[in-house]
């Protein structure tokens, strides 16, 4: 037997503390031989004292001694899918089934087969376990779980809820499936759910997580702040909690921004910090002029909004000047994944793998400068970031606002989203500001053509926005009546995926009821079966409205492209400026409103000149694909310029090693 390493130690612990249980004396036939009821005591001790090495040693001299000591089997496969070993623990519930199908190892191997991914397998074997325990509440609590992922939902749904129907105080099933129930677009129901597992469990932290970003996507974001407050409390370093409530603020446009930055600080502090490895130097050679290493680090290589902007400079990519390693951490891997994998010089997939695992890997590349594309968003690595893998880390497109750790060097923008001078004071990173625009935009191939102006054609004026819905908050909803009340027989097209979800819709329709707005003057559309389908919506409006304080980005540039302009709202910081920047890279500077009056007579006149808007519609492809904001070749020069001034930067430092550390020298 191999001693434990701490990574696996850890992982064991971990597991301990989120309640998944050692099994007790409870299935073998007693033995013989007292002395392995006693070597079975010290093993079951040392286990849940963390004391793993000793407890896998004594685990295995008891299969050893006493070959059908299930009890010993069950624990012993415990611990090895605790510690990673996944193929180990599997071999080992398997042995102790062929002696005794219990419906505990039943249970405990479709975990690990789930873990492994064979959820179909996972499946028939806690089938096995309720069928053998019809009363067991955990069993078909996994039986849910193990059909989740299997993608039988309605199945998943009904075991979660015979899960709490034999256990009223189980909260773990509640949680759960108001996570699925999330991401299949039931909002309402899920937000009922989250209330159930907290109720039953007041310390349970996922599900005030959870349901604070159910609540942040239905656009409720003084609910969800309130509940990331609580849940907060209760767990103070919760790395994805506090990522969650600094990105919640940005949101909100009355949290005054010398606030939002203290909170995506404390993340900094409170998260980031303690993995800090201490100022060492590099071994990069520094070298000023050399070819360059750059490691860009995301979860969103596939059909997410970020590969938009980032294919075109993974494709424009001077090779001579650079060499391009991408490290994905996506949970979604389809045509998008392939083609940006095809284009990198390295792909290394990093989902699953432990955060100092990725640090050696980037660290053994010899990566000099890596970059984040994801900020505090769901799925991120910035806690491989503060580990300092490379001697330059760079952030850039993912996320508007401060990573607010100080292993973050730079966070690349522009001039228009956060000016010299009073940005500067809003970051913990130093801002390197590219010429034109801080973005890249690459349309999707084969877009649908650009339609004629509705309005121009007989169809009432049309006013819309495809953001998020969490971007649409009351004040936003308050302005937009005002244009529709300024616009006689206007009507708004909202198009969300959470309109998908009845109790949204009833929400939003009200809101805009209460501003005056009836319900007939309001389209609104959830998801749609392609991207394709989506673009062609754009041929129902004539004019698009942007959201503040949270401007739309791939959104925008899509009804760019489409032929529809954009109305922004100028406002202070980096997230209510994305507008302004994209407008003005493709010389629409007239649609950019200096506040909020100027906002709405902006819209109203817009609406006013249908003929002005017709003629912009025709030329507006052409004149976007003209501009920076789609010249990649372009773009990608100043980028790599930027790439080279901090690499520069770095030389002249000082910080650098005589020899590279071995990866066994980076410190967990």
């Amino acid at each position: 037997m191999s001693s434990l390493s701490r990574q696996q130690r850890r992982a064991a612990q971990k597991a301990a503390a989120k309640g998944r249980p050692v099994a007790s004396a409870s299935m073998s036939a007693p033995s013989a031989d007292a002395s392995i009821a006693t070597l079975f005591d010290k093993a079951v001790a040392a286990h849940h004292a963390g004391r793993l090495d000793e407890a896998e040693a004594a685990y295995r001299e008891i299969a050893a001694r006493q070959p059908d000591h299930t009890d010993a089997l069950s624990n012993l496969g415990v611990l090895l899918k605790a510690t990673g070993r996944l193929d180990e623990a599997i071999a080992t519930y398997e042995r102790a089934l062929a002696i005794r199908p219990a419906p505990m190892v039943l249970n405990n191997l479709s975990c690990a087969l789930m873990e492994a991914g064979r959820a179909v397998e996972a499946v028939e074997a806690v089938t096995r376990a309720v069928a053998g325990k019809p009363d067991y509440a955990e069993g078909h609590y996994n039986l849910g779980n193990a059909l989740r992922q299997a993608g039988r939902f309605d199945e998943a749904k009904a075991a979660y809820l015979k899960a709490v129907s034999l256990k009223a105080d189980f909260a773990a099933p509640w949680s759960n499936l108001g996570d699925m129930l999330k991401g299949r677009n039931q909002f309402t129901e899920a937000v009922e759910c989250f209330v159930n597992a907290i109720r039953r469990q007041p310390g349970l932290v996922e599900a005030y997580n959870n349901l604070a970003e159910t609540l942040k996507d239905q656009g409720r974001h003084r609910e969800a702040r309130q509940i990331l407050e609580k849940g907060l409390e209760l767990a103070p370093g919760h790395a994805v909690m506090r990522s969650n409530y600094a990105f919640c603020l940005c949101y909100m446009a009355d949290i005054p921004p010398e606030q939002i930055l203290r909170e995506h600080e404390a993340w900094g502090r409170i998260v980031a910090a303690p993995l800090a490895r201490g100022s060492r130097p590099f071994a990069n050679r520094p070298e000023p002029q050399r070819r360059l290493r750059i490691g860009y680090v995301s979860p969103d290589f596939n059909g997410h909004s970020v590969s938009h902007f980032f294919e075109g400079v993974l494709r424009q990519h001077d090779r001579a000047a650079v060499e391009v390693f991408c490290y994905s951490n996506g949970q979604v891997v389809d045509e998008t994944t392939e083609r940006l994998r095809r284009l990198a010089d390295h792909w290394r997939v990093i989902r699953k793998v432990p955060d100092e695992t990725v640090a050696r890997m980037i660290e053994a590349d010899g990566i000099d400068i890596l970059v984040d594309l994801a900020g505090h968003t769901a799925n991120h690595r910035l806690t491989v970031f503060a580990r300092r893998p490379a001697p330059v880390q760079a952030t850039w497109i993912g996320y508007p606002n401060t990573t607010g750790m100080a292993a973050m060097d730079y966070r690349i923008v522009d001039a228009v989203t956060d000016p010299p001078g009073s940005a500067n004071a809003l970051c913990t990173e130093k801002l390197w500001r590219l010429p034109d625009t801080f973005l890249c935009y690459r349309p999707q191939p084969g877009t649908p053509e650009v339609a004629p102006l509705p309005a121009a054609v007989g169809a009432p004026f049309t006013f819309g926005s495809f953001n998020n819905l969490a971007k649409v908050t009351d004040h936003v909803i308050a302005t937009w009546s005002e244009i529709l009340r300024r616009v006689p027989g206007a009507r708004l097209l909202l198009k969300a995926k959470q309109f998908l979800d009845g109790g949204t819709r009833d929400r939003v329709v009200a809101a805009f009821a209460a501003q005056g707005i009836e319900a007939g003057r309001l389209v609104l559309l959830g998801a749609t079966a392609s991207p394709r389908d989506h673009l062609a919506l754009y041929g129902q409006v004539d004019l698009a409205l942007d959201p503040f304080p949270y401007n739309g980005t791939t959104t925008t540039c899509e009804a760019l492209w489409m032929g529809v302009p954009t109305v922004t709202l100028l406002g202070r910081t980096h997230v209510a400026r994305v507008g302004a920047t994209l407008n003005l890279a493709c010389g629409l500077g007239h649609l950019v409103a200096p506040d909020l009056a100027a906002y709405v007579e902006t819209a109203v006149a817009q609406a006013a000149d249908t003929a002005g808007l017709a003629a912009l519609r025709a030329r507006l492809r052409e004149q976007v694909a003209a501009s920076p904001l789609c010249d990649a070749p372009r773009f990608t020069r100043n980028l790599e310029f930027a790439y080279r001034g901090m690499w520069q930067a770095w030389c002249a430092s000082g910080q650098v090693a005589a020899t590279r550390p071995a990866a066994e020298a980076v410190p967990a």
